[in-house]
Protein backbone atom coordinates (compact mmCIF):
# COMPACT_ATOMS: atom_id res chain seq x y z
CA UNK A 1 0.00 0.00 0.00
CA UNK A 2 3.16 2.30 1.18
CA UNK A 3 4.56 1.84 -2.44
CA UNK A 4 1.61 2.42 -4.20
CA UNK A 5 0.84 5.50 -2.37
CA UNK A 6 4.27 6.82 -3.04
CA UNK A 7 3.80 6.56 -6.66
CA UNK A 8 2.79 10.39 -7.96
CA UNK A 9 3.19 12.19 -4.44
CA UNK A 10 5.20 14.38 -3.30
CA UNK A 11 6.62 13.04 0.01
CA UNK A 12 7.81 16.75 1.48
CA UNK A 13 3.99 17.53 1.42
CA UNK A 14 1.91 13.94 1.30
CA UNK A 15 3.67 12.29 4.66
CA UNK A 16 4.20 16.12 6.99
CA UNK A 17 0.66 16.36 5.94
CA UNK A 18 -0.50 12.75 6.78
CA UNK A 19 1.33 13.13 9.96
CA UNK A 20 -0.47 16.14 11.10
CA UNK A 21 -4.14 15.10 9.92
CA UNK A 22 -3.54 11.45 11.14
CA UNK A 23 -2.27 12.52 14.46
CA UNK A 24 -5.31 15.14 14.99
CA UNK A 25 -7.56 12.17 14.48
CA UNK A 26 -5.61 9.76 17.40
CA UNK A 27 -5.26 12.40 19.79
CA UNK A 28 -9.12 13.19 19.64
CA UNK A 29 -9.77 9.53 19.31
CA UNK A 30 -7.80 8.84 22.70
CA UNK A 31 -8.00 11.87 24.54
CA UNK A 32 -11.03 14.05 23.26
CA UNK A 33 -11.37 16.29 26.68
CA UNK A 34 -7.68 17.19 26.70
CA UNK A 35 -7.53 18.21 22.64
CA UNK A 36 -10.65 20.13 23.32
CA UNK A 37 -9.28 22.31 26.26
CA UNK A 38 -6.11 22.82 24.84
CA UNK A 39 -7.98 24.14 20.98
CA UNK A 40 -9.91 26.16 23.22
CA UNK A 41 -7.13 27.82 24.49
CA UNK A 42 -5.36 28.29 21.28
CA UNK A 43 -8.49 29.68 19.90
CA UNK A 44 -8.78 32.20 22.99
CA UNK A 45 -4.76 33.77 22.19
CA UNK A 46 -5.80 33.93 18.33
CA UNK A 47 -9.24 35.71 18.66
CA UNK A 48 -7.41 38.06 22.19
CA UNK A 49 -4.19 38.61 19.62
CA UNK A 50 -4.52 38.51 15.91
CA UNK A 51 -8.41 38.58 15.47
CA UNK A 52 -8.05 42.23 14.55
CA UNK A 53 -5.79 40.70 11.93
CA UNK A 54 -8.83 38.90 10.05
CA UNK A 55 -10.92 41.69 9.95
CA UNK A 56 -8.37 44.13 8.35
CA UNK A 57 -7.50 41.31 5.63
CA UNK A 58 -10.30 40.08 4.37
CA UNK A 59 -11.26 43.99 3.65
CA UNK A 60 -7.99 44.48 1.85
CA UNK A 61 -9.18 41.21 -0.16
CA UNK A 62 -11.99 42.61 -1.36
CA UNK A 63 -10.55 45.75 -2.22
CA UNK A 64 -7.32 44.40 -4.02
CA UNK A 65 -9.93 41.69 -6.38
CA UNK A 66 -11.89 44.53 -7.43
CA UNK A 67 -9.27 47.01 -8.13
CA UNK A 68 -7.47 43.89 -10.48
CA UNK A 69 -10.87 44.01 -12.42
CA UNK A 70 -10.77 47.35 -12.94
CA UNK A 71 -7.31 47.81 -13.74
CA UNK A 72 -5.49 47.03 -17.12
CA UNK A 73 -4.45 43.34 -15.92
CA UNK A 74 -8.01 43.05 -16.19
CA UNK A 75 -7.75 41.61 -19.35
CA UNK A 76 -4.85 39.23 -19.20
CA UNK A 77 -6.38 35.78 -19.82
CA UNK A 78 -5.80 33.34 -17.13
CA UNK A 79 -4.45 30.92 -19.96
CA UNK A 80 -2.77 31.17 -22.81
CA UNK A 81 -3.62 34.73 -25.48
CA UNK A 82 -6.31 32.48 -27.80
CA UNK A 83 -7.45 30.04 -24.99
CA UNK A 84 -11.49 30.31 -24.38
CA UNK A 85 -13.34 28.81 -21.46
CA UNK A 86 -13.88 25.08 -20.52
CA UNK A 87 -16.72 24.79 -18.97
CA UNK A 88 -20.14 26.84 -19.67
CA UNK A 89 -20.58 29.76 -18.13
CA UNK A 90 -23.93 28.21 -16.28
CA UNK A 91 -21.94 25.13 -15.00
CA UNK A 92 -18.87 27.07 -13.84
CA UNK A 93 -21.49 29.46 -11.84
CA UNK A 94 -23.01 26.10 -10.52
CA UNK A 95 -19.87 23.97 -9.80
CA UNK A 96 -18.16 27.61 -8.07
CA UNK A 97 -21.61 28.33 -5.87
CA UNK A 98 -22.33 24.83 -4.93
CA UNK A 99 -18.48 23.60 -3.83
CA UNK A 100 -18.11 27.28 -2.35
CA UNK A 101 -21.03 27.61 0.16
CA UNK A 102 -23.89 24.88 -0.14
CA UNK A 103 -24.17 23.16 3.27
CA UNK A 104 -23.51 26.91 5.10
CA UNK A 105 -26.61 28.49 3.33
CA UNK A 106 -28.81 25.06 4.35
CA UNK A 107 -27.68 25.50 7.82
CA UNK A 108 -27.30 29.39 8.17
CA UNK A 109 -30.13 30.48 5.77
CA UNK A 110 -32.69 30.41 8.62
CA UNK A 111 -30.74 30.33 11.55
CA UNK A 112 -28.32 33.52 11.18
CA UNK A 113 -31.26 35.76 10.48
CA UNK A 114 -33.02 34.60 13.70
CA UNK A 115 -30.28 34.37 15.83
CA UNK A 116 -29.26 38.20 15.06
CA UNK A 117 -33.49 38.94 15.40
CA UNK A 118 -33.36 37.52 18.92
CA UNK A 119 -29.81 39.06 19.83
CA UNK A 120 -28.77 42.28 17.57
CA UNK A 121 -25.33 42.15 16.72
CA UNK A 122 -23.41 44.77 18.57
CA UNK A 123 -27.13 45.83 19.86
CA UNK A 124 -27.66 47.76 17.21
CA UNK A 125 -31.49 47.65 17.18
CA UNK A 126 -34.01 46.20 20.17
CA UNK A 127 -34.28 42.50 19.96
CA UNK A 128 -36.94 41.00 18.10
CA UNK A 129 -39.12 44.11 16.64
CA UNK A 130 -38.87 45.29 12.66
CA UNK A 131 -35.36 46.93 13.25
CA UNK A 132 -33.53 43.99 14.66
CA UNK A 133 -35.04 41.79 11.89
CA UNK A 134 -33.77 44.40 8.86
CA UNK A 135 -29.91 44.26 11.06
CA UNK A 136 -30.25 40.65 11.08
CA UNK A 137 -30.45 40.55 7.18
CA UNK A 138 -28.23 42.86 7.12
CA UNK A 139 -25.11 41.25 8.95
CA UNK A 140 -26.25 37.56 7.31
CA UNK A 141 -25.41 39.72 3.96
CA UNK A 142 -22.24 40.72 5.00
CA UNK A 143 -20.84 37.40 6.49
CA UNK A 144 -22.05 35.40 2.62
CA UNK A 145 -21.81 37.83 0.17
CA UNK A 146 -18.52 39.52 -0.93
CA UNK A 147 -16.05 39.21 2.05
CA UNK A 148 -16.08 35.41 1.75
CA UNK A 149 -16.24 34.90 -2.07
CA UNK A 150 -13.29 37.68 -2.10
CA UNK A 151 -11.48 35.31 -0.63
CA UNK A 152 -12.04 32.79 -2.57
CA UNK A 153 -11.13 35.06 -5.92
CA UNK A 154 -7.71 36.11 -4.46
CA UNK A 155 -6.70 32.42 -4.15
CA UNK A 156 -8.32 30.82 -7.31
CA UNK A 157 -7.37 33.80 -8.79
CA UNK A 158 -3.35 33.69 -8.69
CA UNK A 159 -3.16 30.10 -8.38
CA UNK A 160 -5.29 30.15 -11.85
CA UNK A 161 -2.42 32.72 -13.21
CA UNK A 162 0.47 30.98 -11.73
CA UNK A 163 -0.48 27.16 -13.20
CA UNK A 164 -2.30 28.42 -16.68
CA UNK A 165 -0.29 31.49 -18.20
CA UNK A 166 2.80 31.17 -16.67
CA UNK A 167 2.61 27.02 -16.88
CA UNK A 168 3.36 26.20 -13.17
CA UNK A 169 1.78 23.32 -11.05
CA UNK A 170 -1.44 23.82 -9.74
CA UNK A 171 -0.02 24.39 -6.10
CA UNK A 172 -0.26 27.46 -3.83
CA UNK A 173 3.41 27.28 -3.49
CA UNK A 174 3.46 27.94 -7.10
CA UNK A 175 1.80 31.09 -7.02
CA UNK A 176 4.84 32.50 -4.93
CA UNK A 177 7.37 32.37 -7.89
CA UNK A 178 7.93 35.98 -8.24
CA UNK A 179 9.20 36.16 -4.58
CA UNK A 180 11.09 32.71 -3.87
CA UNK A 181 11.60 31.45 -7.38
CA UNK A 182 13.24 28.24 -7.23
CA UNK A 183 12.84 27.46 -3.82
CA UNK A 184 8.51 27.62 -4.35
CA UNK A 185 10.03 23.34 -4.84
CA UNK A 186 12.06 23.45 -1.64
CA UNK A 187 11.48 23.40 2.03
CA UNK A 188 9.36 27.01 2.04
CA UNK A 189 7.06 26.19 -0.93
CA UNK A 190 6.54 22.78 1.08
CA UNK A 191 5.79 24.30 3.88
CA UNK A 192 3.06 26.24 1.87
CA UNK A 193 1.23 23.46 0.61
CA UNK A 194 0.86 21.66 3.82
CA UNK A 195 -0.49 24.70 5.32
CA UNK A 196 -3.25 24.54 2.60
CA UNK A 197 -3.85 21.14 3.14
CA UNK A 198 -4.20 21.46 6.89
CA UNK A 199 -6.84 24.75 6.65
CA UNK A 200 -8.51 22.71 3.50
CA UNK A 201 -8.81 19.87 6.07
CA UNK A 202 -10.39 21.50 8.91
CA UNK A 203 -12.38 23.96 6.76
CA UNK A 204 -14.03 20.36 4.78
CA UNK A 205 -14.57 19.29 7.92
CA UNK A 206 -16.40 21.63 9.92
CA UNK A 207 -18.90 21.88 7.18
CA UNK A 208 -19.28 18.16 6.89
CA UNK A 209 -19.94 18.00 10.72
CA UNK A 210 -22.66 20.98 9.88
CA UNK A 211 -24.02 18.83 7.60
CA UNK A 212 -24.24 16.15 9.55
CA UNK A 213 -25.80 18.15 12.46
CA UNK A 214 -28.80 19.35 10.04
CA UNK A 215 -29.12 16.33 8.37
CA UNK A 216 -29.73 14.60 12.07
CA UNK A 217 -31.95 16.86 13.44
CA UNK A 218 -34.45 16.97 10.18
CA UNK A 219 -34.57 12.97 10.71
CA UNK A 220 -35.73 13.73 14.02
CA UNK A 221 -37.82 16.58 12.89
CA UNK A 222 -39.74 14.16 10.78
CA UNK A 223 -39.28 10.72 12.34
CA UNK A 224 -38.64 11.00 15.66
CA UNK A 225 -34.92 9.31 15.51
CA UNK A 226 -33.12 11.15 18.12
CA UNK A 227 -30.43 13.80 17.69
CA UNK A 228 -27.38 12.03 19.05
CA UNK A 229 -23.36 11.78 18.52
CA UNK A 230 -23.53 8.25 17.16
CA UNK A 231 -26.44 9.01 14.60
CA UNK A 232 -24.22 12.09 13.16
CA UNK A 233 -21.22 9.78 13.20
CA UNK A 234 -23.31 7.67 10.83
CA UNK A 235 -24.29 10.14 8.61
CA UNK A 236 -21.02 11.09 7.99
CA UNK A 237 -19.65 7.89 7.59
CA UNK A 238 -22.37 7.18 4.71
CA UNK A 239 -21.46 10.48 3.00
CA UNK A 240 -18.22 9.81 3.14
CA UNK A 241 -18.50 6.88 1.47
CA UNK A 242 -20.60 8.65 -1.21
CA UNK A 243 -18.20 11.78 -1.80
CA UNK A 244 -15.35 9.58 -2.51
CA UNK A 245 -17.09 7.54 -5.00
CA UNK A 246 -18.27 10.58 -6.80
CA UNK A 247 -14.44 12.58 -6.42
CA UNK A 248 -12.85 9.91 -7.83
CA UNK A 249 -15.32 9.61 -11.09
CA UNK A 250 -13.59 12.89 -11.60
CA UNK A 251 -14.88 16.82 -11.85
CA UNK A 252 -16.44 16.40 -15.26
CA UNK A 253 -18.64 13.20 -14.13
CA UNK A 254 -18.85 13.85 -10.44
CA UNK A 255 -18.72 17.49 -9.42
CA UNK A 256 -20.25 19.26 -12.24
CA UNK A 257 -23.20 16.90 -12.37
CA UNK A 258 -23.74 16.86 -8.55
CA UNK A 259 -23.60 20.58 -8.81
CA UNK A 260 -25.91 21.07 -11.77
CA UNK A 261 -28.94 19.17 -9.77
CA UNK A 262 -28.66 20.84 -6.48
CA UNK A 263 -29.02 24.02 -7.87
CA UNK A 264 -32.12 23.53 -9.99
CA UNK A 265 -33.49 21.14 -6.70
CA UNK A 266 -32.45 24.57 -4.52
CA UNK A 267 -34.36 26.88 -6.95
CA UNK A 268 -37.23 24.55 -6.64
CA UNK A 269 -37.11 24.96 -3.02
CA UNK A 270 -36.80 28.43 -3.42
CA UNK A 271 -39.40 29.53 -5.48
CA UNK A 272 -41.78 27.07 -3.23
CA UNK A 273 -40.97 28.98 -0.14
CA UNK A 274 -41.26 32.45 -2.03
CA UNK A 275 -44.62 32.09 -3.92
CA UNK A 276 -46.34 30.53 -0.81
CA UNK A 277 -44.84 33.03 1.70
CA UNK A 278 -44.77 36.51 2.62
CA UNK A 279 -44.07 37.50 -1.05
CA UNK A 280 -44.22 41.39 -0.74
CA UNK A 281 -42.31 40.98 2.39
CA UNK A 282 -39.66 39.63 0.67
CA UNK A 283 -39.31 41.49 -1.92
CA UNK A 284 -39.60 44.55 0.07
CA UNK A 285 -36.72 43.36 2.59
CA UNK A 286 -34.50 42.54 -0.12
CA UNK A 287 -34.40 46.24 -1.15
CA UNK A 288 -34.43 47.39 2.22
CA UNK A 289 -31.95 44.93 3.53
CA UNK A 290 -29.45 45.08 0.15
CA UNK A 291 -29.33 49.52 0.37
CA UNK A 292 -28.81 48.88 4.18
CA UNK A 293 -25.97 46.43 3.50
CA UNK A 294 -24.26 48.55 0.68
CA UNK A 295 -24.37 51.86 2.77
CA UNK A 296 -22.81 50.36 5.78
CA UNK A 297 -20.14 48.15 4.04
CA UNK A 298 -17.33 50.32 4.80
CA UNK A 299 -18.12 50.26 8.54
CA UNK A 300 -19.05 46.77 8.68
CA UNK A 301 -15.79 46.17 7.27
CA UNK A 302 -13.40 47.41 9.74
CA UNK A 303 -15.41 46.65 13.04
CA UNK A 304 -13.58 45.48 15.71
CA UNK A 305 -13.84 44.16 19.38
CA UNK A 306 -11.91 47.45 20.40
CA UNK A 307 -15.27 49.22 21.46
CA UNK A 308 -17.95 46.43 20.09
CA UNK A 309 -19.08 43.35 21.48
CA UNK A 310 -15.89 40.90 21.17
CA UNK A 311 -17.36 37.85 22.14
CA UNK A 312 -19.94 38.27 19.53
CA UNK A 313 -17.07 39.37 16.62
CA UNK A 314 -15.43 36.08 17.87
CA UNK A 315 -18.44 34.30 17.27
CA UNK A 316 -20.09 35.45 13.85
CA UNK A 317 -17.80 37.43 12.05
CA UNK A 318 -14.31 35.97 12.37
CA UNK A 319 -15.63 32.73 12.80
CA UNK A 320 -17.22 33.54 9.36
CA UNK A 321 -13.62 34.71 8.00
CA UNK A 322 -11.73 32.03 9.21
CA UNK A 323 -13.92 29.17 7.74
CA UNK A 324 -13.61 31.32 4.47
CA UNK A 325 -9.72 31.51 4.83
CA UNK A 326 -9.92 27.39 5.76
CA UNK A 327 -11.65 26.71 2.85
CA UNK A 328 -9.62 28.85 0.39
CA UNK A 329 -6.90 26.46 -0.52
CA UNK A 330 -9.38 24.21 -1.90
CA UNK A 331 -12.23 26.58 -3.30
CA UNK A 332 -9.28 28.69 -4.95
CA UNK A 333 -7.78 25.80 -6.99
CA UNK A 334 -10.89 24.44 -7.90
CA UNK A 335 -12.52 27.65 -9.17
CA UNK A 336 -9.19 27.88 -10.93
CA UNK A 337 -9.28 24.50 -12.43
CA UNK A 338 -12.92 25.07 -13.80
CA UNK A 339 -11.99 29.05 -14.44
CA UNK A 340 -9.46 28.26 -17.26
CA UNK A 341 -9.34 30.52 -20.29
CA UNK A 342 -11.08 33.08 -18.69
CA UNK A 343 -9.78 37.07 -18.18
CA UNK A 344 -9.33 37.99 -14.71
CA UNK A 345 -11.84 41.23 -15.19
CA UNK A 346 -14.73 38.11 -16.00
CA UNK A 347 -12.90 35.87 -13.79
CA UNK A 348 -13.37 38.54 -10.88
CA UNK A 349 -16.82 39.92 -11.71
CA UNK A 350 -18.20 36.55 -11.70
CA UNK A 351 -16.65 35.20 -8.99
CA UNK A 352 -17.56 38.51 -6.48
CA UNK A 353 -21.33 39.04 -8.01
CA UNK A 354 -22.81 35.95 -9.60
CA UNK A 355 -22.58 33.92 -5.86
CA UNK A 356 -23.75 37.27 -3.82
CA UNK A 357 -26.51 38.04 -5.61
CA UNK A 358 -27.60 34.37 -5.30
CA UNK A 359 -26.57 34.68 -1.74
CA UNK A 360 -28.86 37.77 -1.54
CA UNK A 361 -31.95 36.15 -2.77
CA UNK A 362 -31.47 32.70 -0.67
CA UNK A 363 -30.78 34.74 2.70
CA UNK A 364 -34.24 36.89 1.96
CA UNK A 365 -35.99 34.05 0.60
CA UNK A 366 -34.85 31.70 3.83
CA UNK A 367 -34.34 34.36 6.60
CA UNK A 368 -37.02 37.25 5.20
CA UNK A 369 -39.65 33.97 5.27
CA UNK A 370 -38.80 33.04 9.27
CA UNK A 371 -38.37 37.15 9.85
CA UNK A 372 -42.09 37.32 8.93
CA UNK A 373 -43.31 34.88 10.76
CA UNK A 374 -41.65 35.96 14.31
CA UNK A 375 -42.70 38.87 13.67
CA UNK A 376 -46.40 38.65 11.81
CA UNK A 377 -46.81 35.10 11.97
CA UNK A 378 -47.30 31.81 13.78
CA UNK A 379 -43.38 32.28 15.17
CA UNK A 380 -41.43 30.30 17.07
CA UNK A 381 -37.94 30.10 14.90
CA UNK A 382 -36.34 31.67 17.74
CA UNK A 383 -37.39 29.57 21.17
CA UNK A 384 -36.83 26.19 19.20
CA UNK A 385 -33.13 27.60 18.53
CA UNK A 386 -33.09 28.32 21.44
CA UNK A 387 -34.17 24.91 22.98
CA UNK A 388 -32.55 22.45 20.27
CA UNK A 389 -30.07 24.39 18.50
CA UNK A 390 -29.60 25.92 14.55
CA UNK A 391 -29.80 22.54 12.61
CA UNK A 392 -33.29 22.18 13.56
CA UNK A 393 -34.38 25.94 12.23
CA UNK A 394 -34.66 25.23 8.74
CA UNK A 395 -37.08 22.19 9.58
CA UNK A 396 -39.18 24.80 11.73
CA UNK A 397 -39.93 26.94 8.96
CA UNK A 398 -40.68 24.27 6.56
CA UNK A 399 -43.32 23.01 9.36
CA UNK A 400 -45.49 26.21 8.43
CA UNK A 401 -45.92 25.02 5.20
CA UNK A 402 -47.54 22.42 3.21
CA UNK A 403 -45.96 19.35 2.21
CA UNK A 404 -43.50 19.43 5.03
CA UNK A 405 -42.80 15.69 4.44
CA UNK A 406 -41.64 16.41 1.19
CA UNK A 407 -39.57 19.86 1.50
CA UNK A 408 -38.32 18.98 4.27
CA UNK A 409 -37.36 15.47 2.78
CA UNK A 410 -35.96 17.95 -0.27
CA UNK A 411 -33.53 20.26 1.92
CA UNK A 412 -32.17 16.89 3.45
CA UNK A 413 -31.60 15.56 0.17
CA UNK A 414 -29.89 19.15 -0.61
CA UNK A 415 -27.73 18.92 2.37
CA UNK A 416 -26.26 15.44 1.71
CA UNK A 417 -25.35 16.51 -2.31
CA UNK A 418 -24.11 19.73 -0.66
CA UNK A 419 -22.07 17.30 1.82
CA UNK A 420 -21.36 15.12 -1.09
CA UNK A 421 -19.86 18.01 -3.95
CA UNK A 422 -18.03 20.14 -1.62
CA UNK A 423 -16.02 17.31 0.02
CA UNK A 424 -15.53 15.94 -3.34
CA UNK A 425 -13.84 18.95 -4.32
CA UNK A 426 -11.89 19.09 -1.20
CA UNK A 427 -10.33 15.35 -1.39
CA UNK A 428 -9.31 15.91 -5.18
CA UNK A 429 -7.76 18.98 -4.13
CA UNK A 430 -6.02 17.82 -1.38
CA UNK A 431 -4.96 15.15 -3.70
CA UNK A 432 -3.59 17.72 -5.97
CA UNK A 433 -1.77 20.03 -3.66
CA UNK A 434 -0.47 16.44 -2.20
CA UNK A 435 1.00 14.86 -5.64
CA UNK A 436 3.01 17.86 -7.17
CA UNK A 437 -0.48 19.72 -8.82
CA UNK A 438 -1.55 17.12 -10.96
CA UNK A 439 -5.11 17.53 -12.16
CA UNK A 440 -5.44 13.81 -11.88
CA UNK A 441 -3.90 12.84 -8.51
CA UNK A 442 -4.04 9.10 -8.15
CA UNK A 443 -7.80 7.51 -6.65
CA UNK A 444 -6.11 5.93 -3.45
CA UNK A 445 -4.65 9.20 -2.40
CA UNK A 446 -8.23 10.84 -2.83
CA UNK A 447 -9.68 8.09 -1.00
CA UNK A 448 -7.25 8.73 1.42
CA UNK A 449 -7.87 12.20 1.89
CA UNK A 450 -11.89 11.88 2.10
CA UNK A 451 -11.47 9.75 4.89
CA UNK A 452 -9.39 11.44 6.88
CA UNK A 453 -11.40 14.14 6.51
CA UNK A 454 -14.67 12.40 7.54
CA UNK A 455 -12.81 11.24 10.69
CA UNK A 456 -11.94 14.43 11.50
CA UNK A 457 -15.33 16.20 11.09
CA UNK A 458 -16.44 12.67 13.39
CA UNK A 459 -13.43 13.91 16.22
CA UNK A 460 -14.84 17.70 16.04
CA UNK A 461 -18.48 16.45 16.42
CA UNK A 462 -17.41 14.63 19.77
CA UNK A 463 -14.78 16.89 20.90
CA UNK A 464 -17.07 19.65 20.94
CA UNK A 465 -20.37 20.03 18.57
CA UNK A 466 -20.70 23.29 16.61
CA UNK A 467 -18.32 25.01 19.06
CA UNK A 468 -15.84 22.37 18.12
CA UNK A 469 -16.22 22.97 14.77
CA UNK A 470 -15.60 26.77 15.09
CA UNK A 471 -12.52 26.22 16.97
CA UNK A 472 -10.84 24.13 14.24
CA UNK A 473 -11.89 26.30 11.63
CA UNK A 474 -10.31 29.60 13.36
CA UNK A 475 -6.76 27.65 14.39
CA UNK A 476 -6.24 25.97 10.83
CA UNK A 477 -7.04 29.05 9.42
CA UNK A 478 -4.89 31.49 11.13
CA UNK A 479 -1.33 30.54 9.76
CA UNK A 480 -2.76 30.54 5.99
CA UNK A 481 -4.10 33.69 6.68
CA UNK A 482 -0.27 35.11 6.55
CA UNK A 483 0.01 32.80 3.59
CA UNK A 484 -2.82 34.82 1.64
CA UNK A 485 -1.24 38.10 2.47
CA UNK A 486 2.16 37.06 0.96
CA UNK A 487 -0.11 35.60 -2.24
CA UNK A 488 -1.35 38.92 -3.10
CA UNK A 489 2.29 40.44 -2.62
CA UNK A 490 3.44 37.84 -5.31
CA UNK A 491 0.66 38.19 -7.43
CA UNK A 492 1.10 41.73 -8.05
CA UNK A 493 4.51 41.15 -8.77
CA UNK A 494 3.57 38.55 -10.80
CA UNK A 495 1.36 40.52 -12.79
CA UNK A 496 3.67 43.41 -13.51
CA UNK A 497 5.96 41.15 -14.32
CA UNK A 498 3.80 39.79 -17.31
CA UNK A 499 3.17 43.48 -18.42
CA UNK A 500 6.58 44.49 -18.81
CA UNK A 501 7.99 41.51 -20.05
CA UNK A 502 5.43 40.82 -22.57
CA UNK A 503 4.51 44.38 -23.40
CA UNK A 504 1.00 43.80 -24.06
CA UNK A 505 -1.74 42.63 -22.47
CA UNK A 506 -4.96 40.24 -24.60
CA UNK A 507 -8.24 42.29 -24.80
CA UNK A 508 -11.20 41.52 -27.01
CA UNK A 509 -11.82 43.89 -30.12
CA UNK A 510 -15.92 44.49 -29.14
CA UNK A 511 -16.14 45.11 -33.26
CA UNK A 512 -14.83 42.23 -34.54
CA UNK A 513 -14.60 39.82 -31.70
CA UNK A 514 -11.23 38.98 -32.67
CA UNK A 515 -8.10 39.17 -30.12
CA UNK A 516 -6.21 42.74 -30.08
CA UNK A 517 -3.32 43.78 -27.62
CA UNK A 518 -3.52 46.51 -25.18
CA UNK A 519 -0.62 48.49 -23.13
Amino acid sequence: MQEKLGRGIDPGVFWPAIFIAGGFVVWGVASPASLSAIASGVLDWIIRVFGWSFVISTAVFLVFAVFLAFSRFGSIRLGHDGERPEFSTRSWVCMMFSVGMGIGLMFWGVAEPIQHFATPPHELAAPQTPESAMVAMQFAYFHWALHPWAIYAVVGLALAYFSYRRDLPTLVSSAFFPLLGDRIHGPIGRTIDVLAIIATLFGTATSLGLGAQQINSGMNFLWNTGESPTIALTIIAVLTVMFILSAVSGVGKGIQFLSNLNMIVALILLLFLAALGPTVFIMDTLIEALGLYLSDLVSMSFRTSAFGDGKWLASWTIFYWAWWVSWAPFVGVFIARISRGRTIREFVFGVLLIPSAVTFVWFTIMGGSALHSELVGPGGLVEAIAERGEAVSLFVLLEQYPMVGVTSSIAMFLVAIFFVSGADAASVVMGMLSSRGTTEPRSGIVVLWGLLAGASASVLLVMGGLGGLQTASIIAAAPFLLVMVGLCISLWKGLLDDIEVHGHFEELDPHTGGVKRGR
